[in-house]
């Protein structure tokens, strides 16, 4: 039985919760489901068996799907007529004026879909406490970057990407590079950590445009599926199964902001002991400095054991860290990527044609560059020896029509970034 990543994420946390090392609150945030969800799931939980996790209307049409005819004259109204009306009393009238029955939550996720909000903006205090450390190594990574003069006036400003665990501080990769905060850097550093640990249950991080949508655009295919594409490394993480949480200040994930604090004060001095000038000896550094760090000040996790769930040999990884757009083939078996870069495309097996049809192309951190049809590896092509690491940025969607406003491209020594 082939299970999504996501289903195998369903049935790791569930393990943990019946095994006594998770709790059913962190369960549900793991989950994203309700302590009422995971407490189900925990009762159909059956060992050595994985049917349970499959749920049963998979495939079937929603018994209470709006008909498009009734979103469309909602829209209609809350534009028109009932234009200003907040959410509550938008759905009064629907129900009594126009005789639409449908509930508060409907009309709200309609709306929103389309970017409609609600004019009254209320805010109710919120309760906030210390939040304990993770049971378990691995069911939490926390992440950020730090923009920083590591090298003082010896060598370029430098941005430093990393994880740190939230059940013993360790910090399992980290990383120099160049660039500010990117979908690159980040995307190389998760496949570290995937590679070397294996996939976490979840990543807590900031707001950052890397790992979400913070625009207002809405394209159609957007709005009729009712939610925004995801970034690049959003669609990377959600592939892998895991769980991606948003801190709502920067005092919830204190714990790697802490990280930063100690390594400008520990880490510089370490650089500048060792004369380090350069992204490379930088990193070498680093490397020697977090081995220190992780013996020193990693402290035992609440729970023996890790949560890191196994890599399936099956993934295909390259496919998985790349960097995804659609392009369409022209009619002479080409599609060009970047401006002015044409790549042929080879023949299929049995010479059929495929112009006209829409493939992937995926392009590493390095440059290289793979075509996929349908998942299926087409074509691969080197990047030109020397050139620089691509400077990626999340200014297009992973799939479906670009934006309005036009796109720059970045050059790198003769190959342009996507």
């Amino acid at each position: 039985m082939n299970l999504s990543q996501q289903e195998l994420q369903r049935i790791k946390v569930i393990e943990n919760v019946v095994e006594g090392r998770i709790k059913v609150g962190e369960a549900a945030e793991l989950l994203s489901l309700s302590r009422r969800q995971v407490q189900r799931l925990r009762q159909s939980y059956r060992a050595g068996d994985v049917a349970w996790v499959r749920h049963g209307n998979r495939g079937k049409e929603p018994a209470n799907r709006i008909d498009t005819e009734v979103r469309q004259k909602i829209l209609e109204l809350a534009r028109g007529r009932y234009r200003g009306f907040n959410d509550t009393h938008l759905t009064a009238k629907l129900t009594q004026v126009e005789k639409v029955a449908v509930s508060r939550a409907t009309v709200q996720r309609i709306l929103r879909a389309t970017g409609l909000t609600s004019p009254q903006k209320r805010r109710s205090p919120k309760y906030r406490s210390r939040r304990e450390r993770r049971e378990q190594e691995g069911v939490m990574l926390q992440t950020d970057g730090s923009r920083h003069d590591w090298l003082e006036t010896r060598g370029p400003k430098l941005t430093l990407l990393g994880f740190i665990d939230d059940a013993t501080s360790k910090v399992p990769v980290a990383q120099f590079q160049l660039e500010g905060e990117d979908t690159a850097g980040y995307l190389r550093i998760t496949r570290q950590v995937v590679e070397q640990q294996g996939i976490p249950l979840s990543i807590y991080r900031d707001q950052h445009s890397t790992f979400q949508r913070n625009d207002a655009h809405w394209s159609v295919a957007e709005q009729l599926a009712g939610s925004q594409a995801l970034t690049q490394l959003g669609r990377c993480w959600q592939e892998l199964g895991i769980t991606s949480i948003a801190a709502r200040s920067a005092q919830a994930k204190g714990r790697v902001e802490r990280l930063w604090r100690t390594f400008q004060d520990r880490l510089t001095s370490e650089l500048r002991l060792a004369g380090a000038c350069t992204v490379a000896q930088a990193n070498a550094v680093l490397e020697r400095f977090l081995a220190e760090y992780n013996q020193q000040f990693a402290k035992p996790a609440p729970q023996a054991g890790v949560a890191y769930r196994k890599l399936d040999a099956r993934l295909d990884l390259d496919y998985i860290f790349a960097l995804r757009y659609e392009r369409v083939v022209n009619p002479d078996h080409t599609i060009v990527v970047g401006a002015g870069l044409r790549v042929q495309l080879p023949a299929l097996a049995n010479h059929a044609g495929y112009a006209g049809k829409t493939v992937e192309v995926g392009q590493q951190p390095n440059g290289d560059i793979q075509v996929y049809l349908n998942r299926r590896l087409l074509h691969e092509e080197a990047a030109e020896p020397g050139s620089a690491p691509v400077r990626a940025r999340d200014m297009r969607r992973t799939s479906g029509p670009f934006r309005k406003k036009p796109v720059k491209t970045y050059a790198y020594a003769g190959r342009m970034a996507l």
